[in-house]
């Protein structure tokens, strides 16, 4: 790391505007960045410049957010704010921004203690424009009493305009929030954060409890706007190569020029400390007719030290790494192994977001009188080690994952790399601590390197964070059958309340409300005053990658990147022939490859050198139509890891034992990874409820679908829970394992190649380690591989699952990615989501989200909603946006804006590894550069009648598959629905 002094000339300070002052500029060479620091000299308004050559710059403007109540202020705001402001008073410029944009990130969020407006453009002009729009949305906003009633929360007569007719609530967030707290994961924590902060803003649910969001009033949201949203409680944050001095003048002059400093310290102060540990017995949701035995969630949480401490930050991280990292770190295989629950709980671990570190463990799947057991296991585990210690080969490896985590350079996950660093801050920032430190870890990681060599120092921090930690909540959340009924119950009552109290005065501004938001949501506005980028500003195609084969028994496939010290390596191999009972099981193949032992070392073992040798292993199967028909399919598996680069021969080794060695004859291994595995599908059910509606539906388009939905849709959840319970069964059990047995020896018969990714100079030398590690390794004679039959027919299925709130979806037979038709579908999908789908789905349906979409990989049209209060209504809708399609005249405008969203997607910058994984195996199933590039051209090239044409084509009633994932009342109201479409009932 460069001095501050060193570097003060090279950020262009002596240039900086006059309006900031600049306080540091250090280089962190890991990240590839220089970190600047400044403050707006007259509001005091900081900014952190993370000074990059990318030129996929990115922009935040957080601010501090503590609400002290659950009704969700901070939430509604966030998405008020976002609908209308001074110099852009349209009704939804944040969504119409979308779609005139080349953004790579564009979104908006609300965390425990803060509000974030982020996004990303490689786009200069683009940049420009978002900037402006997010500046005056965050500063300026209007917040509209019908913005906030639409996003929000308000009352509504079920028949509109009849006062006669129950009472509804109605609200985006309000819809967002019952689908939010369905799932366990999202009530777990909240429950803890209660019960471990009695005092400060933790103690509430910052997203909005639905039974708590309708005591919100307007009052009180401007209120909250006015002392939170000013820029002297606000941290900006860039990243890339546009200058702070650049920056400044834009922010300055948009913004911050029109404000005085104002004289508030939004801040969360420490927890009051408990003097001894406490218990909470909480409650959570589950189906009226499933079994509630052994079905209690116990965790235990602690308070520990602030997130602003470095240290204090590295040692929790250190700890908890320690603890559970994997399955041989002691405190995850104490949970792992018991028979007091059936996984460990999937909050285990720490939580650094916050002002104060919090430590949670426990188990899912326990039984409801075992709390005391479950807290006697823990306690004990966490006294042996504080008297035992931990080997100090597992202490340094987990260093090494901290190191290797700093080094990689990410941006393939939906956040892209520079947003990754500056989210990473956010929340040090948020507590005006210090961000450098958080990004430049390697000094700090020096430190703990010396301090483990002090035999005594794992032990001391178990003692000291932990053992003697009295401010520790012990949490059980025990399954209630009756639950959901009571709370629907509630709310309705409270409804009635309201219509009883409704005087005709009352009632009749209920109805005005109804109608003036309507109004509002239908009216044509003017869009010109918004900012644009046209088809002009679409950059050239991307130049292909370049990259070099290497042949021989196994050929390797080199990308030559800039990876920061980090070296990706993939062994790639066909899949075979399988049946398809095999097939439906290379889902646990997979999961299970890289959890099991290999050789003549356990699983514990092969964990424990995983964590020492590279950042863990991965095996995934990838099964995907080639593009000339959806029907031409294939698969392969990929076992993958990443490494330092001096790691790359330990890991080269490892990867090629794990393929070749691993064993499943483990069996009570194999009966854990089943049991978590189960309750990890469970639990995703909430959050990725619209993906696995369109699987659901889509399920008979092809083989390749049929998987997709058999192995990790809602079919899969519903598979995974009957063998977790067959599996109960020792002879069953016997029987999995000897079926992965013969998968595996099967696997071993397939062509297999090697994927390699490291920077240019290091790839000889790991051309050379591939060759010793690889030197006695021949291809065996290939096998039969997998082309399965082709398959085409409709689906029509209702999903009963544990959530509050629908997800609908349906999907239409289309075609591959080489069809004519493909790029019109493509564009088809943006077109009806601005032009129908946004206002009738989410608007005035009040779904969170909703949307339209070709999948050429499966050549489907699908449409879905998310988080959605109705289902028949949206079904009709979305076979409304056809009629309207149809029968509308189209404007030029609207299908710039849907090209535009399409080649945006196309042309989403990756990470430098991410990249060249695509490009890979994308080449594989026939995506070349050159057919990727044709496709491209085909989008540009679409015109209005196009759009007609493929609707009018493949969007036929007769044609039209369709799932619901809805609850057991859904399903009561949903009757006439199912019976209309003779929909199959299925039990999550």
């Amino acid at each position: 790391m460069s001095s501050t002094s060193a570097l003060a000339g090279s950020t262009g300070t002596d240039t900086a505007h006059p309006a900031f002052e600049h306080l540091r500029s250090e280089e962190i060479a890991s990240l590839g960045i220089v970190f600047e620091e400044y403050r707006h000299r007259k509001t005091g308004a900081v900014h952190y410049h993370l000074n990059s050559d990318s030129d996929e710059n990115v922009f935040t403007v957080a601010l501090r957010t503590v609400p002290q109540d659950s009704t969700g202020v901070a939430h509604i705001l966030e998405h008020t704010a976002l609908c209308g402001s001074e110099k852009y008073p349209v009704r939804d410029p944040f969504f119409l921004m979308i779609r005139r944009s080349l953004n790579t990130f564009m979104n908006a969020m609300t965390s425990s203690d803060w509000t974030a407006y982020p996004f990303a453009s490689v786009n200069r002009k683009d940049f420009q424009n978002l900037l402006q729009i997010y500046l005056d949305a965050v500063f300026f906003s209007r917040l509209d009493p019908l913005d906030f009633a639409q996003e929000g929360h308000r009352v509504e007569f079920s028949e509109t305009g009849n006062p006669d007719s129950d009472l509804e609530f109605k609200g985006v967030v309000f819809n967002e929030m019952k689908g939010a707290m369905s799932s366990i994961n999202s009530l777990l924590w909240q429950k803890i954060s209660e019960h471990l902060f009695p005092t400060t803003t933790y103690h509430y649910n910052s997203g909005g409890e639905p039974a708590n969001i309708p005591d919100l009033s307007y009052d009180q949201l401007k209120a909250f706007y006015q002392t939170h949203y000013h820029p002297s409680n606000a941290i900006f944050m860039t990243f890339g190569n546009i200058s702070a001095a650049e920056h400044h003048a834009q922010i300055e002059t948009l913004a911050l020029s029109r404000f005085d400093k104002l004289d508030v310290n939004i801040s969360v102060p420490n927890e009051q400390r408990y003097t001894e540990p406490r218990r909470a017995l909480e409650t959570y949701c589950i189906g009226e007719d499933e079994d509630t035995t052994n079905k209690t969630h116990i965790v235990m949480g602690w308070l520990l030290g602030e997130s602003t401490d470095l240290e204090q930050l590295l040692e929790a991280s250190l700890l908890s790494s320690v603890l559970l990292d994997n399955s041989a770190a002691p405190l995850r295989h104490a949970l792992e192994t018991t028979d007091l629950g059936s996984s460990p709980s999937p909050l285990c671990g720490l939580e650094e977001s916050m002002h104060e570190l919090v430590f949670v463990c426990g188990l899912e799947g326990a039984d409801k009188d075992g709390t005391a057991d479950v807290e006697a296991l823990i306690i004990a585990t966490l006294e042996k080690i504080a008297t035992d210690g931990v080997p100090k080969a597992d202490i340094e490896a987990m260093l090494h994952q901290l190191e290797l985590h700093q080094r990689e350079i990410g941006g393939d996950g939906g956040y892209p790399y520079g947003l990754q660093l500056v989210m990473a801050t956010l929340g040090v920032a948020t507590h005006r601590g210090d961000p450098m430190g958080v990004l430049d870890m390697d000094p700090a990681i020096a430190e703990l390197r010396r301090k483990i060599e002090d035999p005594d120092y794992i032990k001391s921090l178990v003692q000291t964070l932990l053992l003697k930690n009295t401010h520790r909540v012990t949490l059980t959340v025990v399954p209630d059958p009756t639950m959901a009924a009571r709370q629907a119950a509630a709310e309705q009552a409270r409804l009635a309340a309201i219509k009883q109290g409704l005087d005709k005065e009352a009632a009749q501004e209920i109805i005005d409300r109804a109608k003036a938001l309507q109004a509002r949501q239908e009216m044509e506005e003017d869009e010109s005053i918004l900012p644009k980028v046209t088809l002009a500003d679409v950059a050239d195609e991307r130049p292909a990658l370049e990259f070099s084969v290497t042949e021989g028994a196994l050929p390797v496939t080199s990308y030559a990147r800039g990876t920061n010290g980090i070296a990706y390596q993939q062994i790639v191999a066909d899949l075979p022939d399988f049946s398809a009972e095999d097939m439906t099981a290379l889902r646990f193949y997979t999961s299970m490859m890289t959890e099991a032992g290999i050789g003549d070392s356990s699983y514990l073992e092969a964990q424990r050198r995983q964590a020492a040798v590279c950042g863990g292993l991965t095996a995934y199967t990838t099964i995907r139509a080639m593009p000339d028909s959806e029907q031409n399919i294939s698969g392969q598996l990929v076992l993958s890891s990443r490494g330092l680069t001096r790691n790359h021969r330990d890991m080269t080794a490892l990867l090629r034992e794990t393929f070749e060695q691993v064993r499943f004859d483990e069996l009570p291994r194999l009966r854990e990874l089943v049991s978590q595995a189960r309750a990890g599908s469970e639990s995703r059910i909430t959050g990725n409820g619209h993906v696995l509606a369109m699987n659901a539906a889509c399920a008979g388009m092809s083989q390749a679908a049929r998987l997709a939905h058999v192995s990790g849709g809602l079919a899969g959840v519903a598979s995974i829970k009957a063998l977790d319970k067959q599996l109960e069964d020792a002879g069953t059990l016997s029987a999995l394992a000897e079926q992965l047995a013969g998968i595996h020896q099967t696997m071993l018969t397939a062509p297999r190649q090697m994927l390699l990714i490291a920077e240019q100079q290091q790839l000889a030398a790991m051309h050379s380690d591939i060759e010793a590690v690889w030197a006695d390794y021949s291809a065996a004679a290939a096998p039969a591989l997998y082309h399965p039959q082709p398959l085409r027919e409709s689906t029509q299925q209702f999903w009963v699952c544990n959530t509050q709130v629908n997800f609908c979806a349906r999907a239409y037979p289309t075609v591959a990615a080489d069809h004519d038709d493909a790029p019109a579908l493509a564009v088809l999908g943006g077109f009806l989501r601005n032009g129908f789908l946004h206002r009738a789905i989410r608007e005035q349906g009040g779904a969170y989200g909703g949307g339209a979409g070709q999948d050429s990989g499966i050549g489907a049209f699908r449409f879905f909603s998310y988080r959605d209060p109705r289902m028949a209504e949206t079904l009709t809708d979305f076979d409304r946006s056809v009629e309207w399609i149809l029968g509308a005249t189209l404007e030029y405008e609207q299908l710039e804006q849907a090209i535009l969203g399409v080649i945006s997607g196309l042309d989403k910058p990756g990470s430098p590894a991410g990249e060249a994984k695509q490009d890979f195996h994308d080449r594989r199933f026939g995506r070349t550069p050159e057919q990727l590039a044709a496709f491209r051209r085909k989008v540009l090239a679409v015109t209005l009648a196009d759009l007609k044409r493929v609707a009018q084509t493949w969007l036929t009633p007769d044609n039209a598959s369709t799932a619901v994932v809805s609850n057991a009342s859904g399903r009561g109201a949903g009757e006439q629905l199912i019976e209309t479409l003779n929909m199959d009932i299925l039990q999550c």
